[in-house]
């Protein structure tokens, strides 16, 4: 299996500073090509969310460097996922904290990591960043920490009724502002012919999950500059559509 990656990031119509940060990177290891990505929406005053989301993604880097190959060819590579992750987690909020507390900040950031090998993909998520697969269907692999997504689960509140409540970026918990992180965990196959997408909260406010699934379907994704095209005018569109928020996309299709 191999894999076209891309990935694009805008400011958009407001910000003063992108908050959001990303790195995606393909390793060859003893298990055949993988991918490894990261995204982090950052926030809090005076630019420092900048620095939570950028914090994060070099801690996850470095662990990769440190840790990926060795992982992989365990007997058990979920678990030691699990336990490595949640780990540097909570290094990363503690960190985070003690800088904030420095200058009497609270700041923080969102976190979704995505190894995809060549038989599984696995996920850990904190906060609203989502992850997507993209085949005969658009499907959110993530679940939103908000607010508004847990009454949707809880049967409170409608999808719709989410989609314009005043609290849908309402937060239950982020790395660096939370006392405990608790992360989620997602594990599955990795299919051939797909798009893994991984986006922050302001590059999929303004779209239709229609206007995504056509648009970064796999059939369309068939080169990096087609990749970087198609994220470039879908951020466009969004930041005519008055977005306000920084706009961050990776795609990552399988063939």
């Amino acid at each position: 299996m191999e894999f076209i990656v891309s990935a694009s990031t805008d400011i958009g119509n407001t910000k003063r500073t992108n908050q959001d940060s990303y790195h995606v990177r393909v390793y060859r290891t003893g298990e055949g090509r993988v991918v490894f990505a990261v995204l982090c929406d950052g926030m809090g005053g005076f630019d420092y969310g900048e620095i939570a989301s950028a914090y994060v993604v070099r801690s996850f880097f470095s662990w990769a460097g440190e840790r990926l190959a060795g992982v992989l060819a365990s007997d058990h590579p979920d678990q030691w996922l699990r336990s490595d992750w949640n780990s540097l987690i909570e290094y990363c909020n503690g960190a985070i904290a003690r800088f904030a507390s420095r200058g009497k900040h609270v700041i923080g950031t969102t976190l979704t990591a995505m190894l995809i090998t060549q038989q599984r993909y696995s996920i850990v998520n904190v906060g609203d960043t989502r992850a997507y697969e993209i085949a005969e269907k658009l499907c959110q692999l993530t679940k939103d920490q908000t607010v508004v997504a847990q009454e949707v689960r809880e049967g409170i509140l409608t999808p719709d009724e989410a989609r314009r409540d005043p609290r849908r970026n309402i937060l239950l918990q982020c790395v660096g502002a939370s006392e405990e992180v608790h992360p989620d965990f997602f594990f599955g196959e990795t299919r051939e012919n797909a798009v893994y997408m991984m986006c922050t909260d302001g590059f999929r406010n303004e779209l239709s999950e229609e206007e995504i699934f056509q648009s970064l379907h796999p059939d369309r994704l068939t080169a990096w500059e087609v990749s970087g095209e198609t994220e470039r005018a879908l951020i466009n569109l969004v930041k005519q559509r008055q977005e306000r928020d920084n706009i961050s996309v990776i795609t990552i299709k399988t063939f």
